[in-house]
């Protein structure tokens, strides 16, 4: 049973820790170079393994010093962990290869120090390698004090350097090394390994729970056998995928299925009921919204075949993500995912950051939402007054028949609508007070040919009193009259250009209203600036000329002007 010595126990990190090449997980192509390297006799004098924690850079360097010290290497060129240099580095009593923590060892001396071992060549093998890990640590001055020594160091001595933050190496120091770039462990390498693990242990455990565990771990194999650990600890011998979910703090799928289907069905009380059952379980909300951000980049990763390989989950989730993908189109899913990046940028600014998950769940439900048909306002026709009381009670009479067939007709929501009564009540109180909207330009559809001066002008001032709203625009159009010329071109000349825009703005509706007015499709509008002649200009008076008129008129100015000593 696993766990069944608790004082022999060995954490699965160290217990399944890989000791040759090809038992290093997700590193295939460097474990490739390292060994025909060996293989080759090619052998640098300093390595540099760079990558995110976890993925085996300080275990390659190990696998690597034992291999390069090994006097009986198999037929695959891998450690035979039988000779004295193996069964000296598996006991941890090597003395060829030398660990070195650079986090705890920064300084200038303990580098010197180094500098002074690696002098003394090696008592069994053929190299003595120094394992410098996390490097960056040194201080510029111990880096300085290291730099001559790993350009040319003896013959017997190899350094390998392992960190996760290459950047803050000197790049002096990345020159005289071979650098290697350690991948994060993919999702599946992970699932694989974990699955190796736990039938080694006789664990009997779900796929997806190791996905869970696999996803949790962010691509670190070290990470992901401490997790697996960890479950193991809570469940035993049988590990679930509630289990690992429960124990991991991971929000569960399922909550996101069923969330974008009460979205996509614009149910926003049962979104909100879902995301209540979240809090309640003790998710906070911005662990929600991230985790749906990652759901929807997930539905359109699966909208198409050639990107659904970037979907990191296990068999039986990817097919549920391969029905909602169907269900959802594209422009809805790009909308719901701004909106929740969106509300994730914004979260740990808001105040009432419930409210502000609430609300974007409240928009995207809106997203599908189609909008309502407004029916079309009855348009007010401008009724003479002299014909008015004679078709009173004809109209009252169409209005009763109207209010009679609308009671028996279903209602329309969102519809605006004017009855006849009403439109009466508006004519009254635009002849009294004056102040009524402008109403819809009449259409006529019955045209002619023949039209006059007499007619333009007429049609010019009753589409006038259309701009009474506009005391301004009112008097200005008053003012103009339009000249009839051929083609039944209306040509108007217009004091100043501000005017003559603005008649320009609204030409279609002039336009719109001449043509039925005068019953010609044929008319149109060349509206000017009117440009006063040279004659008709007014005169500006300098001050000379101003003085000659008055001197004209008294010769009295022109004396005072010269006792004085004036000037114009």
């Amino acid at each position: 049973m696993y766990f069944c010595n608790m004082e022999k126990f060995i954490v699965s990190a160290r217990k399944y820790r890989p000791d040759t090449f090809n038992s290093v997980v997700g590193q295939k192509s460097i474990s490739t170079t390292l060994k025909n390297a060996i293989i080759n006799n090619h052998l640098a004098h300093a390595y540099l393994f760079c990558g995110p924690r976890g993925v085996g850079k300080t275990t390659s360097a190990r696998i690597f010093a034992k291999t390069i010290n090994c006097t009986n290497l198999d037929e695959k060129y891998e450690a035979c962990n039988k000779c004295e240099s193996c069964e000296g580095f598996n006991e941890n009593r090597s003395y060829n290869i030398h660990e070195l923590d650079a986090a705890s060892n920064n300084s200038v001396e303990d580098i010197r120090n180094l500098i002074e071992q690696v002098r003394v060549p090696p008592q069994i093998g053929t190299h003595s390698v120094y394992i410098i890990d996390e490097v960056h640590m040194l201080s510029s001055q111990a880096f300085n004090a290291f730099l001559k020594t790993l350009e040319e160091p003896p013959e017997h001595a190899i350094f390998i350097l392992a960190t996760t933050e290459k950047h803050k190496i000197l790049p002096t120091i990345l020159s005289r090394c071979q650098i290697f770039d350690f991948n994060r462990i993919t999702v599946e390498d992970a699932v694989d390994h974990l699955a190796y693990v736990a039938g080694c242990e006789n664990i009997e455990v779900e796929r997806e729970a190791l996905n869970i565990i696999a996803q949790k771990a962010d691509g670190a194999m070290r990470d992901a056998l401490s997790l697996f650990d960890q479950i193991v600890s809570f469940s035993g011998e049988k590990v679930t995928y509630k289990d690992a979910i429960d124990n991991l703090n991971v929000l569960d799928y399922g909550y996101y299925f069923r969330i974008v289907k009460a979205l996509l069905e614009n149910d926003i009380s049962q979104s909100l009921l879902i995301f209540n059952e979240i809090l309640d379980h003790g998710f906070d909300g911005h662990h929600f919204i991230t985790g749906l951000s990652s759901h929807f980049r997930d539905i359109i990763v699966c909208k198409n075949p050639e990107t659904i390989q970037l979907l990191e989950v296990g068999d039986a989730i990817k097919e549920k993500y391969n029905e909602q993908a169907k269900e959802c189109s594209v422009s809805f899913l790009f909308k719901a995912l701004s909106i929740s990046n969106t509300c994730d940028l914004s979260y740990k600014a808001s105040t009432n950051k419930r409210l502000q998950v609430e609300l974007a769940l409240m928009k995207i439900s809106q997203i599908t939402v189609e909008p309502v048909a407004v029916a079309p306002t009855v348009s007010a026709t401008p009724v003479p007054p002299q014909k008015q009381v004679k078709n009173e009670e004809k109209q009252t009479v169409q209005a009763e028949k109207q209010e009679k067939s609308a009671s028996s007709l279903p209602v329309r929501p969102k519809t605006t609508s004017i009855s006849l009564s009403e439109i009466k009540e508006t004519e009254k109180e635009k002849t009294s007070t004056n102040t009524t909207q402008t109403q819809e330009i009449p259409q006529n559809s019955n045209l002619s040919e023949s039209v006059t001066q007499e007619q333009v002008e007429a049609a010019w001032i009753k589409f006038a009193e259309y701009l009474n709203k506009m005391p301004r625009l009112y008097s200005a159009f008053k003012a103009q009259k339009p000249i009839l010329s051929e083609n039944f071109v209306l040509q108007l000349s217009v004091p100043n250009e501000p005017l003559c825009n603005k008649i320009i703005e609204i030409k279609t509706k002039i336009l719109k209203f001449m043509r039925a007015e005068l019953k010609n499709s044929k008319i149109d509008l060349n509206p000017v600036v009117a440009t006063a002649s040279d004659t008709d200009k007014p005169k500006i008076y300098t001050a000379a000329d101003k003085y000659k008129f008055l001197s004209s008129k008294n010769k009295n100015v022109e004396v005072l002007k010269q006792n004085f000593g004036l000037d114009y």
